[in-house]
């Protein structure tokens, strides 16, 4: 991990962070607060940036790679919640507010790189630039119903209707999910999955 200022890449990191949905319209004064509280890390395939009922909590601002937010039971067996790639964010937040552990892990599905706080240091900037924690919050309630759609997806939807949701509502994704992950978000095998998407094509 390191800091914006001493990264190599640094110029190119702050262009993708002012792309991000939760950043991109802060004024100069919120972005000279925010950086120096920023860590870049680079996770591997199948790495995870925070575990299931964890309570080392943080906010996550993609800049490269997808994540997926992931329960998973005592028997070990997942389940997929959400992807989510460049521009976008995770976080842990809900849990901090309701001073719960983490429900979910959030892990790399590709290679990742990100730019990291802990949530104390990211409550404590939301609480000195008001405009930007009312956008995030909202963010954050719009995650938690996306969620939310996904899970009723699975019981309402037959297959084909799944794997057609979410090509339609993740154009940007599709085609950079590995096969394994995608049949297991949309709570099919891969061999369904490759036979639907024959049928696609």
């Amino acid at each position: 991990m390191s800091a914006i200022l001493s990264h190599p890449q640094r110029n190119t990191i702050r262009l993708q962070l002012k792309q991000n949905l939760i950043l991109r319209e802060m004024p100069v004064s919120s972005w000279n607060d925010l950086e120096p509280l920023l860590e870049i890390a680079e996770y591997k395939k199948g790495e995870p940036l925070v575990r299931q009922g964890g309570t080392n909590m943080e906010q996550f601002f993609i800049l490269d790679g997808i994540l997926k937010r992931v329960v998973s039971n005592p028997q070990g067996k997942e389940m997929i919640l959400r992807f989510t790639a460049e521009t976008d964010m995770d976080t842990s937040y809900a849990a901090w507010r309701m001073k719960t552990p983490i429900p979910y892990s959030i892990a790399a599905v590709t290679k990742v790189r990100v730019a990291r706080l802990s949530m104390p240091h990211w409550v404590e900037f939301l609480e000195r630039h008001i405009e930007v924690k009312l956008r995030f919050e909202y963010e954050v309630m719009r995650l938690m119903s996306e969620v939310m759609a996904h899970t009723i997806t699975l019981h309402l939807l037959d297959a084909p209707g799944r794997l057609a949701r979410f090509m339609r509502k993740h154009q940007d994704l599709v085609g950079r999910i590995p096969k394994k992950e995608l049949a297991s978000y949309l709570n099919l095998t891969p061999e369904t999955l490759s036979r639907l998407t024959r049928r696609a094509a």
